[in-house]
């Protein structure tokens, strides 16, 4: 069994808001926070925000990131509304690799903080945005969600704002005034991706997916999944992504009109099984010279994680257990002694940040 690393560790301790944490029997696993060293003046002034007090139902949230200081401006800030304006509800998808995660941090570039001051540069005014789900450095989103409100002193609608390159706003809704995007979320989704095999990574993949020497066995990791209070944690094999088919692939893929269709299901099996015929042939040709110059295709699986909310670094602690459990570093008494103790530190470390994706956050927009 792996032993935790200092950074796993120390990561562990690290205090969470308690606002954040999932009401499930899973917030066992957080850390006491130690004492808060303010004047109780301070302590008075931060308890009781300007911000109404969200439902009793709204009270989980996913955290990877943001820290004390972040969480203490979310809540000063969620309830200086203007009447004037306009709540929109906003999609954003961008690339985790230069932000130093999702939420506003003094001297330091974030997706809240990019936003921000493009919704300044656009509108002539600042704003504040509140995102659905806090996401820590080096994680990329899909699809995170945040509202922020706008009077409308521009022709320009917010969907017109141009991308910088690494995020984009990809959907614009607007919203009733008191819709918050995170306490109104009802699912969160997220994926992270292992590549799988010995040759060493693409620069292309270095910042997208942990790279694995070895060999996983997807079954054991499906047999020892420490689902426990989430509505899904699945692993599945699916086609590397980061390739441009063959010859002999698009003539595969090539439907009767002409026209590129993905049928290939067999060498994508969740089972792992399918790919081994398939690896060995590349294999072969490789060796021979046939394909000088071209790497061989790394394994990848994607573990997917669905609930309401996460506690802090949850999914990539369990991608770390999951990953463990492939190799053969854990077996399935040490998973159960893991879970059972219900500590992080007693856990392998967890997974680096670069798999790590938010890939959907569900609302209700009917009401």
């Amino acid at each position: 069994m792996s032993a935790a690393t200092p950074d796993s560790a120390a990561a562990a301790k690290r205090p969470i808001d308690p606002s954040h944490a999932d009401p499930s029997p899973a917030a066992k696993l957080q850390r006491s926070s130690p004492p808060d060293p303010s004047p109780p003046a301070a302590k008075l002034q931060r308890s009781s925000p300007p911000d109404p007090s969200p439902p009793a139902e709204a009270q989980g949230d996913t955290t990877y990131g943001g820290g004390e200081v972040a969480g203490v401006r979310s809540g000063e800030m969620a309830g200086a509304r203007n009447p004037q304006a306009q709540r929109y509800l906003v999609a954003v998808e961008y690339v985790g690799t230069r932000f130093s995660g999702s939420q506003q941090q003094l001297n330091q570039r974030t997706v809240v903080g990019v936003l921000e001051e493009a919704f300044h540069k656009f509108i002539g005014q600042p704003v504040s945005i509140f995102c659905s789900s806090r996401t820590d450095t080096g994680v990329h989103a899909l699809s995170n969600v945040c509202h922020v409100d706008v009077e409308r002193i521009s022709k320009r609608k917010p969907g017109e704002m141009k991308n910088e390159g690494d995020i984009m706003v990809t959907d614009v809704r607007c919203v009733a005034p008191d819709f918050h995007a995170r306490y109104k979320a009802l699912e969160r989704t997220y994926h992270y991706r292992l590549l799988s095999g010995s040759e060493p990574l693409s620069v292309f993949e270095k910042t997208s997916a942990w790279h694995i020497p070895e060999d996983l066995n997807v079954q054991a990791m499906k047999a020892n999944s420490p689902m426990r209070t989430l509505d899904e944690l699945s692993v599945t094999e699916v086609f590397p992504s980061m390739f441009f088919p063959s010859s002999m692939e698009r003539s595969e893929m090539e439907s009767l009109d002409g026209h590129l269709v993905y049928s290939r299901t067999s060498v994508v099996e969740s089972s792992g099984k399918g790919s081994d015929a398939s690896s060995t042939s590349e294999q072969s040709r490789f060796e021979n010279g046939e394909e000088f110059g071209k790497r061989l295709r790394h394994r990848c699986f994607v573990v997917t994680a669905r609930a309401r909310s996460f506690l802090y670094h949850q999914v990539r602690l369990m991608v770390g257990l999951l990953k463990s459990v492939g190799t053969g570093d854990l077996t399935t008494e040490d998973v159960e002694r893991i879970l059972n103790l219900k500590a992080v530190t007693a856990a392998p470390p967890m997974a680096p940040a670069c798999g790590l994706y938010l890939a959907n956050v569900k609302y209700d927009l009917s009401v």
